[in-house]
């Protein structure tokens, strides 16, 4: 039996907000290996880390594939390396590349540590010690941040995970308006959802694949299929030079960043999290258009966001009532409050007691302490105390999830359409 070796290869930190995509570098570099005869094994993974931790890239995402070790390994490191010199954005002071070569199994160390990449943070200076650890070859670019998610990129199992499209456009044509026939969208759209999603936001009207960056990517297909990748892809239709297309295997929209507590009191910051409470509030909404309201549970109690970005979720916040129970899904920023991803419905709040009607027609009121109900209009008494339940309508429904919208939707955030129910 021959056992078949792999060079893993991850990449991170080499785009800015001002241009360039890890991806589109990576799919450069594997058209470069292609042209010197080595080919990837299966597809090029994208893994998006801990979307609240501190020092991220743009879209927080590292790149990884994976290549027969043999006689051309040598030739491929230098091909990498080149094009990761040539195309990184090192003008920019928060742009700091990591590329690391592993050649031996995944362990579980290294799984461990991809998902605290993803549940929490870590320091270059722990990703360099645990990369010289596990016999990683490190390449750190300037300060090298991105040698923690190339670690992560190679690591991380994806027992749940989506697929990507990127069509990336020609240099020249980078940062400039893209040309994307929107009707063929909306066409594409109705032809492949669900088996693609995140395509529209069709309350905002918006065009989701579209970067909104001056990235080189032209547009972004997400699917649980290849096969619906590519005949989405043959639907949409584009208005310039198309330079190239990649396919990803990721962990995007499968809420792997997502941890399950038993309480409030569990939840760190900077940490994403499934936690049940109950509504202490009625959510507020404060200058900018952010609403605000806390949950509580036996443990203590948490500031809950559902902020202007996400537009019509805020309405359907504002329906939660002190007393509903609802699970939430999210992660704990900068200012200790629980970022709403999306909620589910535990239990509403929907009865309310009220004094009891009269044989009249008129909602009676109280007599006095202790003393039961009368009724002004005919003077009627009742000697009972007890105030009486009525149903209340509400818009919110028992055991329903609401999510924020596609527009607002984080990488990492499993949409409904993706929840087995």
């Amino acid at each position: 039996m021959i056992l078949i070796k792999y060079l893993h290869i991850g990449i991170d930190d080499t785009d800015s907000p001002e241009g360039m995509c890890t991806t589109y570098l990576a799919c450069h570099i594997i058209d470069e290996l292609k042209k010197a005869g080595i080919d990837i094994v299966g597809f090029p993974r994208l893994i998006r880390l801990n979307p609240f931790a501190r020092f991220k890239t743009r879209g927080n995402g590292g790149v990884s594939f994976k290549i027969l070790n043999d006689e051309k390994v040598d030739l491929a490191k230098k091909i990498v390396l080149d094009e990761v010199e040539k195309l990184a954005m090192f003008d920019c002071d928060n742009t700091n590349p990591g590329v690391i070569f592993y050649d031996g199994e995944i362990t579980k160390e290294m799984v461990d540590y991809s998902f605290k990449a993803i549940y929490s943070f870590i320091a270059i200076e722990e990703a360099e010690a645990f990369g010289n650890s596990i016999g990683c070859e490190i390449h750190k670019f300037k300060k090298g941040r991105g040698i923690i998610g190339s670690i992560a990129a190679i690591g991380l199992p994806l027992d749940d995970f989506t697929y990507e499209l990127l069509a990336y456009r020609i240099p020249e044509n980078q940062g400039t308006k893209r040309h994307i026939d929107y009707d063929s969208v909306y066409l594409m759209d109705k032809e492949t959802f669900p088996e693609t999603f995140e395509n529209i936001d069709y309350n905002e009207d918006y065009i989701a694949i579209e970067p909104k960056t001056p990235c080189p990517v032209l547009y972004g297909i997400r699917s649980n299929t290849v096969e619906a990748l590519k005949k989405a892809k043959d639907i949409v239709k584009v208005e310039e030079t198309v330079e190239n297309y990649c396919i990803f295997k990721t962990n995007q929209h499968t809420d792997m960043h997502i941890q399950k507590v038993d309480n409030i009191s569990s939840m760190n910051q900077f940490g994403c999290y499934e936690v049940v409470g109950t509504v202490k509030n009625r959510p507020t909404v404060i200058d900018g258009g952010h609403m605000f309201f806390y949950i509580f549970d036996e443990s203590g109690e948490i500031e809950c966001g559902a902020y202007e970005p996400t537009k019509n979720f805020r309405k359907i916040v504002s329906d939660l009532m002190p007393g509903d129970v609802i699970r939430v899904f999210g992660g704990i920023g900068e200012q200790n409050t629980f970022n709403i991803e999306k909620f589910q419905v535990i239990k509403l709040k929907d009865i309310e007691y009220k004094n009891p009607v009269c044989k009249c027609g008129k909602r009676m009121t109280s007599a006095g302490k202790n003393k039961g109900f009368k009724c002004k209009k005919c003077g009627n008494k009742i000697k009972s105390n007890k105030k009486v339940p009525i149903k209340i309508f509400r818009n919110l429904k028992n055991t329903q999830f609401y999510e924020t919208p596609v527009s607002a939707r984080r990488h990492l955030s499993k949409p409904i359409c993706r929840m087995d129910l």
